[in-house]
């Protein structure tokens, strides 16, 4: 268990204060040492509960949210890009148009998933 110098150091100090004070200031004198205790203790918990890392039940944030706004894009782009590219070069340019939004997409998903 760790040193309990400073604690009982701190009690120590307390208890004396209330000799020399007096006991109408017991009150103010115990609950600032309950403070200080509460204090050190939750330290202590923190730095037990760091040791061990992260809970194993838990799953880091999935990084899948972040394609929604791309995949979205991309059908959205891909409709007007489809009467254009129709209209214009009709099945040459809807292939090259959806081969561009698919390479696009890949290229997104493959730089996400190198982040994560």
């Amino acid at each position: 268990m760790a040193d309990m110098r400073p604690l009982r150091e701190e009690l120590q100090a307390t208890l004396d204060a209330r000799r020399d004070l007096g006991p109408e200031y017991e009150q103010a004198l115990v609950d600032s040492f309950i403070e200080r205790l509460d204090t050190t203790i939750a330290a202590r918990v923190r730095a037990e509960v760091d040791s061990y890392g992260p809970p194993p039940g838990r799953k880091q944030k999935s990084r899948g949210g972040e394609m929604i706004p791309i995949a979205l894009g991309s059908l959205g782009l891909g409709i007007p890009l489809t009467a254009i590219a129709g209209s214009a070069a009709e099945e040459l340019g809807l292939i090259l148009a959806w081969v561009s939004i698919i390479v696009v997409n890949l290229v997104a998903a493959m730089a996400i998933s190198r982040r994560g």
